[in-house]
């Protein structure tokens, strides 16, 4: 059996036998992934020009006036007390520094302690009493009215069926006059953790 021979043309492959594999020819690349190519090299580009130019400070928006530290900013501690006093007759130093029982209390940081707060100055004598047990409240910070839970723990004993269920009904109860949701839930618990009572707020 005779095999015909083809003239071979540049950039082409010769014909492969008959019954032998022939492997594809390579995919040429579309016009869209060119484009993609070239318009992802011009986005990083961009992106590149975008970090230098905030490297190099190219983000400040003031003017050069603004910029430019004055001499009160420059100048040692001493000689701008001086220059504040300067005038009057009394020397730089005479102001008297501030003790720190001077400075008024800053408000409690925890949410227990604002709870505490609240109910101090609020709340009844017995919510009083009973809020003095309160060791922890958690999820008090984060609202959105969709399903809000807060946890309240205390230093009482004997869970639900205990002696100490009534102070958690009126700790539950402080609370919802503390805060409001549309859908919020507060579960007071004992001191293993086990539940002591719980409410709507």
């Amino acid at each position: 059996m005779a095999y015909q021979q083809y003239p071979s043309q540049p950039g082409q492959q010769p014909p492969t036998p008959p019954g032998m594999y022939a492997p594809p020819p390579p995919k040429k690349m579309g016009a869209g992934a060119k484009i993609g190519i070239g318009c992802g090299g011009a986005f990083g580009a961009l992106v590149l020009i975008g970090v230098i130019a905030a490297a190099m400070g190219g983000g400040d928006t003031g003017t050069q006036a603004e910029n430019k530290p004055g001499k009160t900013a420059t100048a040692p501690a001493k000689e701008r007390a001086k220059e504040r006093v300067k005038g009057s007759t009394e020397p730089a130093e005479a102001k008297p520094e501030e003790k720190p029982e001077d400075k008024p209390k800053a408000a409690p940081r925890s949410p227990a302690d604002r709870f505490k707060a609240f109910v101090t100055k609020n709340g009844s004598a017995n919510e009083k009493a009973a809020i003095g047990h309160v060791t922890k409240v958690q999820g008090a910070e984060e609202q959105n009215d969709i399903l809000d839970s807060v946890d309240i723990y205390t230093d009482f004993t004997g869970g639900l069926m205990g002696p100490h269920q009534s102070e958690g009904k009126l700790i539950a109860s402080a609370f919802a006059d503390w805060k409001d949701s549309k859908n919020g839930l507060v579960t007071v618990y004992d001191v293993k953790g086990e539940l002591l009572a719980n409410g709507n707020f």
